[in-house]
């Protein structure tokens, strides 16, 4: 009976450590909610969202309106680049989003902002002012795309992005942030070294079968996106040969989601001098089929980023600023 019981533990440990987020009772995901912003403008670089209940056809909310002020979170006055995430525990959001107007420069942000809410509707914010917050990045120039991914390992949410100081090419860093999810709390890490040297942002880290992949944007003679895999979430990517876009048009702020009741992932990438999201679907992370016969959008989004949602999260959000 004791050996029986144990078994049963492990085996319960084993489902929980798998779905965590079923485990504690979740629901399961069945829509999709699309964090964007929508220009360079100061009418543009804004929090907005769109709903979809396919993964391919969205439409926005607020009448394609912010759905969050700008000019209430961020120390420049615009927001660009918004990721949004699902906590460990299933039920509380964090969005890490760049605190930058466009107009004053491409090397005029220092910081990010950190945001949290347990309903989609009401957000927490802190900003980040990188220079203040850890002496000696005086030179910095720039910091752009943050993102956030749950170590499991170290039991924190480990935030990264892309920072440019000096001469230096752009790299992409880490961090852990607080239990508040209100500051950083260690200092800024290399996460990724490109071999050659050049510039890398708009990383996207999304773990499968134990490893990590790091989708990124190298900015070279050919820019394109491309991706890094590791064992390791903080360390240790090797970066792959070939460009994945399926496209010759230029590209950047790629991102990836599993669909839902699916083994098969989406890697979307904004086409910015076309003024559209491309969308392309793979089960290995090697092979892309693209998907633009299927995808529509009643709004022209820039960087963002998708993040599966229950039903009753999408009437939530559907009572808060649908139609």
């Amino acid at each position: 009976m004791y050996r029986l019981e144990a078994v049963m533990k492990k085996f319960i440990l084993a489902c929980c450590l798998a779905a965590p987020s079923l485990a504690m009772g979740q629901k399961p995901t069945t829509a999709y909610l699309f964090a964007y912003f929508t220009g360079n403008d100061n009418a543009g670089e804004a929090i907005r969202f769109a709903l979809s209940t396919d993964g391919y056809k969205y439409k926005a909310l607020n009448h394609n309106n912010p759905v969050i002020s700008s000019a209430k979170i961020s120390s420049t006055g615009g927001v660009r680049d918004p990721h949004i995430l699902r906590g460990a525990d299933g039920k509380t959001f964090y969005m890490v989003v760049t605190d930058m107007v466009s107009a004053k420069g491409w090397s005029s942000n220092r910081a990010m902002i950190l945001m949290k809410s347990t309903d989609l509707i009401n957000w927490t914010s802190k900003v980040v002012h990188i220079p203040t917050r850890f002496p000696g990045n005086e030179n910095l120039l720039r910091v752009w795309a943050p993102q956030t991914i749950y170590d499991a390992k170290a039991g924190k949410y480990m935030i990264y992005w892309s920072m440019k100081h000096g001469s230096d090419p752009d790299k992409i860093y880490y961090a852990y942030a607080d239990m508040d999810f209100t500051n950083l709390e260690t200092e800024p890490k290399q996460l990724f070294f490109n071999p050659a040297n050049q510039a890398c942002i708009d990383g996207d880290i999304i773990e499968k079968e134990g490893k990590f992949y790091l989708f990124f944007k190298t900015e070279s003679s050919t820019p394109g996106i491309k991706i890094a895999v590791s064992d390791n979430l903080t360390e240790g990517y090797v970066m792959q040969e070939p460009y994945i876009q399926q496209t010759t048009h230029p590209v950047e702020g790629s991102g990836v989601f599993k669909l839902n009741k699916s083994n098969d992932y989406i890697l979307m990438y904004d086409l910015y001098t076309k003024g559209r999201y491309q969308f392309v679907k793979t089960n290995d992370f090697q092979r892309f089929t693209v998907m633009d016969s299927l995808v529509s959008m009643d709004f022209h989004p820039r960087h963002g980023t998708v993040m599966p949602i229950t039903k009753a999260e999408q009437k939530r959000l559907l009572k808060q600023w649908g139609k």
